[in-house]
């Protein structure tokens, strides 16, 4: 009786902590109705180094998260490794996060990939912040790492 009370105990914390996971990723990435990277498919980026519009027939939930893929074999893909996959910072723009500590939207199709990961950049109205995240990379990326970790905290 023991055991199974200690089981039940177990699986409800791990439930509760993966609950509390989910809602805080949802409240502090750049989500649109829950959907990460305003519908493009994570994987394509690394695969064809462009940005590709997932489908929502070809979706998946991660953590809270729905991501949507352009084909099947990229979301099997991601669901092998999906940490590797998604956008640094939430999806929030990279060069603002590094520069200001904000929640900066983004264009999905200004990114670049660092060191095997995805990061996403704000480019609107004559402003492609890529530029200037290219003029300070290492400084900004430092910066940009500390001020998510206060913020996630």
């Amino acid at each position: 009786m023991k055991k199974q009370f200690l089981i039940l105990l177990v699986t409800l914390c791990a439930a509760t902590t993966f609950a509390q996971t989910a809602a805080k990723r949802v409240r502090e990435f750049n989500l649109e109705n829950k959907v990460a990277i305003h519908g493009y498919d994570p994987v394509a980026y690394f695969k064809k180094n462009k940005a590709v519009k997932g489908t929502v027939g070809v979706s998946l939930i991660y953590e809270g998260v729905i991501y949507y893929f352009s084909t099947p074999a990229n979301k099997d893909v991601f669901i092998k490794n999906p940490v590797s996959f998604e956008p640094q910072f939430g999806g929030w723009c990279a060069y603002a996060m590094g520069s200001s500590a904000e929640k900066v939207e983004v264009d999905p199709n200004t990114f670049k990939i660092i060191d095997g990961k995805l990061y996403l950049f704000y480019n609107a109205y004559f402003n492609n912040t890529l530029k200037s995240w290219n003029k300070d990379e290492v400084n900004l990326k430092a910066k940009a790492e500390n001020n998510w970790k206060k913020i996630i905290k």
